[in-house]
């Protein structure tokens, strides 16, 4: 099976794992997946989550099959007191791994951040997956102010708000961990139809079209953006003739506003960078007289002229509180 089995237990107690987030973050819900899982499936199951100081370390567990735990490691265990994490998941019934039953999701109220989770099973049995779904967030308590950071990244918090569309790749990609490991890790556009028939250039080079795909994102905290990256990895036929990006500094009232629409309502863009040329599986860096002083901003809104893929968008720049009178 491809998933966490564990032997059919003969002793007190039950069976548990703990899993560190690949980004630490705000959990809105969680998923376990008892796919396949049908004569031998977990039957109960709880969540538990804490949140740890970087660095904390766990004893060494070897990930053997047909191996379990030995009392020494049990005891080096106890003393991280896990039993004790905040519960956010009772203990709750799953259901076995057909098709019909196998996904069982439970949503999450708390507000908190969180960086481990301990997945408990009652007693025994089978898990295929276990997903847990939120938003990343920093503890930007760590952050100096002269320290620069990818401020919309999705580890860092950032969020994609709205967008005009998502035909092959949703636009949250562009904001996600790492380069793209392939064009359906980033965010790729449908071919706009009102392309005209015979294209023509100004004279930098950008063509000269009436459509366009936008995205919007909120950054992980509002801050000052210094330097741009636009990454096209793998996208080799089909990136975009060009970009720019605006952003500006909204209440969470106008936040709401621009969610699912153009953001032209609010007025307040302003450009962060003027119209660029892109290029076929190429990073592009931009700093210095290429991005415009803007200020504090907190939403900023990527736009491609007239279609296709962008992998990856990173905003660094120096986090700074917003300013309540340009609100």
């Amino acid at each position: 099976m491809d998933g966490w089995e564990s032997r059919r237990k003969r002793m007190e107690g039950h069976d548990w794992c703990i899993v560190q987030l690949g980004v630490s973050g705000v959990i809105s819900g969680v998923e376990v997946d008892t796919s396949y899982f049908t004569g031998n499936f977990a039957p109960r199951f709880s969540l538990q989550a804490a949140c740890l100081p970087d660095g904390t370390t766990f004893p060494v567990r070897q990930p053997t099959m047909g191996t379990a735990a030995s009392s020494q490691q049990l005891a080096a265990m106890e003393e991280m007191k896990t039993e004790k994490w905040t519960e956010l998941v009772p203990m709750t019934p799953l259901r076995p791994g057909y098709p019909d039953t196998c996904k069982n999701y439970f949503p999450i109220t708390s507000t908190q951040r969180w960086t481990h989770v301990r997945l408990n099973m009652y007693p025994d049995g089978g898990i295929a997956r276990l997903r847990v779904y939120g938003i990343g967030s920093k503890d930007w308590s760590t952050v100096k102010n002269s320290e620069l950071v990818d401020l919309v990244a999705m580890e860092n918090g950032g969020v994609c708000l709205g967008f005009s569309n998502a035909h092959y790749g949703h636009p949250r990609n562009a904001i996600g961990l790492g380069r793209a490991e392939n064009m359906g890790d980033g965010w790729e556009t449908a071919r706009r139809l009102d392309r005209p028939p015979i294209l023509k250039a100004d004279k930098s080079g950008v063509l000269m079209v009436p459509g366009c795909e936008w995205a919007v994102y909120r950054l992980g905290h509002p801050g000052v953006i210094l330097k741009i990256e636009i990454d096209t990895n793998h996208f080799k036929g089909n990136y975009p003739d060009s970009c720019r990006i605006e952003a500006c500094a909204l209440s969470p009232e106008e936040e709401k506003a621009v969610v699912g629409k153009d953001g032209a309502a609010t007025g307040k863009w302003k450009t962060l960078l003027g119209p660029t040329k892109l290029s076929a599986h190429h990073r592009l860096f931009l700093s210095g007289g290429q991005v415009q002083p803007v200020g504090v901003v907190s939403p900023v809104r990527l736009t491609m002229t007239p279609d296709g893929g962008i992998s990856r968008m990173r905003l660094w720049g120096f986090p700074r509180a917003p300013n309540p009178a340009k609100l």
